[in-house]
């Protein structure tokens, strides 16, 4: 493993760099990647993010994003750049098979790979971590990595505080979650000093739905919500045959899980899309109740303890079902 001199004394010379984060990236894994980009241009690097797919047209705006590439829009640019290089940061993700058909190069790479993330149980495969599950975002780690661990506060200018900013916002679902603590508000007070518009990014993130995703949202909670009050758990769950009718894009059902937690009593929620080849789940739940737990054991996933998602290659009727079936095993705290 790399100590932080030595990543230090590496850095202090241009190499040729790779960052990486998991398949469809959210805010954070887009804010974290292009934050980190941001600073290492300035030293002198040269850089390349690399996403495994496409991710949401509401964060095409981030300073950097028209220097992405995607993987699987550019298999044979990527599989050089990864070669290639002699750093890898692979951030928000804690395991090669986040990062799709990109797990086997990154794997076999023989450049150093620097972990920056917030997620459980990381798999043994990086050269240097910076890792703390304690994080509300992988933003926050890359602020204080660059700030902290490297020392270079200086160097957060406008364009990575607007980045990094918008990690912290998404992944903090707007600084509403328990892990929002005070050194959170610091830092992002640090990034609104160094040219972070807080009002303009929300405004960008959040305010720039298509009416097809308007109308979609209606149709989730006016006939696809279920509630079941006894387990204290909603589930909006929605076909192929929905997500083609209104035309829905990549990122436009994040965050509609949150319509059904939001819900007065509500401590557990799902929210449950078919897609071409298999069933997707994001579960969010309060206090302690374990998201993390129900993807894990039961449906191939993980992530956080209140907000973790899954996937399945049942049925969608099935996989509703299967999620019913577990409530009883977690009914004590979902009634507590």
């Amino acid at each position: 493993m790399l100590d932080i001199a030595s990543l230090t004394e590496l850095l202090a010379q241009p190499q040729k760099i790779v960052i990486t984060t998991h398949h469809k990236p959210d805010g954070d894994a887009m804010g974290s990647s292009l934050g980190l980009y941001n600073y290492l241009i300035q030293l002198g690097h040269h850089v390349k993010v690399i996403t495994p797919t496409d991710y949401p047209d509401y964060l095409s705006w981030m300073p950097g994003n028209e220097t992405v590439i995607i993987y699987t829009d550019n298999l044979a640019e990527a599989a050089t750049l990864i070669a290639e290089a002699k750093i890898i940061f692979c951030i928000d993700f804690n395991a090669l098979g986040r990062i799709n058909d990109m797990g086997a190069l990154v794997g076999k790479s023989e450049a150093f790979k620097i972990l920056i993330d917030h997620h459980l149980e990381p798999e043994d495969f990086d050269d240097y971590r910076y890792w703390d599950i304690k994080a509300c975002a992988t933003a926050q780690l890359i602020y204080k990595f660059i700030a902290e661990e490297l020392g270079h506060k200086e160097l957060i200018n406008k364009e990575v505080a607007t980045c990094l900013y918008t990690g912290i916002m998404t992944d903090s679902a707007s600084f509403s979650l328990p892990n929002t603590t005070s050194e959170v508000h610091r830092i992002t007070a640090d990034l609104m000093d160094a040219g972070a518009v807080n009002w303009q990014i929300n405004d960008l993130v959040y305010n720039n739905s298509s009416e097809n995703r308007l109308r979609f949202l209606g149709i989730c909670l006016s006939q696809r919500l279920e509630v079941l009050y006894e387990y204290n758990t909603a589930i909006i769950a929605v076909s192929k045959q929905d997500l083609e009718k209104y035309e829905i894009t990549t990122g436009e059902t994040e965050g509609i899980v949150n319509y059904a937690l939001s819900i007065a009593g509500i401590r557990l929620a799902a929210f449950i899309v078919e897609r071409a080849n298999e069933v997707k789940l994001s579960v969010r739940s309060r206090g302690e109740i374990p998201a993390n737990d129900i993807c894990k054991k039961y449906f191939n996933g993980g992530g956080h303890r209140n907000a973790s998602g899954g996937i399945s290659t049942d049925s969608l009727e099935q996989v509703v079902n299967k999620f019913k079936s577990i409530l009883p095993e977690y009914k004590t705290l979902l009634i507590k």
